[in-house]
C-alpha cells in the first residue's frame, strides 16, 4: 500500500510538471481566426490575448454593421480554434495517471 500511494504521488508531481510546460508553451501558441472568406483574421494565443487584427481594406466601404460583425465572427473562430488546440495539448496528461478505482474523464 505504501509503494502504490508513493507511486501515486511521483505519477501526480509528474503531471504536474507536465501540465505546467504545456501551459507555458500554449501561452506561446498562436492561431488564426478568420470570416468573411479571410477578409478579416485575429491572430490570439491560447492565453486569448489578441496579438493581430488583419481587415481587408475593400471592408472600410461597407456597413459599418457587417465589420462589426465579421470581427465578432472572427474572433468567435479564434477562440474555438484556442480551446481546441488547449484540449489536443491538455487532455492526454491525466491519461497516464492510474488511480485504482477511479476512471478521468480524459
Amino acid at each position: 500500500m505504501k509503494d502504490q500511494l508513493g507511486n501515486l504521488m511521483k505519477q501526480a508531481q509528474a503531471m504536474q510538471e507536465n501540465m505546467q510546460k504545456a501551459q507555458a508553451e500554449l501561452a506561446d501558441t498562436e492561431v488564426t481566426g478568420q470570416s468573411g472568406a479571410g477578409m478579416v483574421e485575429i491572430v490570439m494565443t491560447c492565453r486569448h490575448d489578441v496579438r493581430k487584427v488583419t481587415i481587408d481594406p475593400a471592408l472600410m466601404s461597407d456597413d459599418r454593421e457587417v465589420l462589426e460583425d465579421l470581427v465578432a465572427a472572427a474572433m468567435n473562430d479564434a477562440v474555438r480554434k484556442v480551446e481546441k488546440t488547449a484540449q489536443d495539448k491538455l487532455g492526454g496528461l491525466a491519461s497516464g495517471l492510474s488511480i485504482p478505482g477511479l476512471k478521468l474523464p480524459f
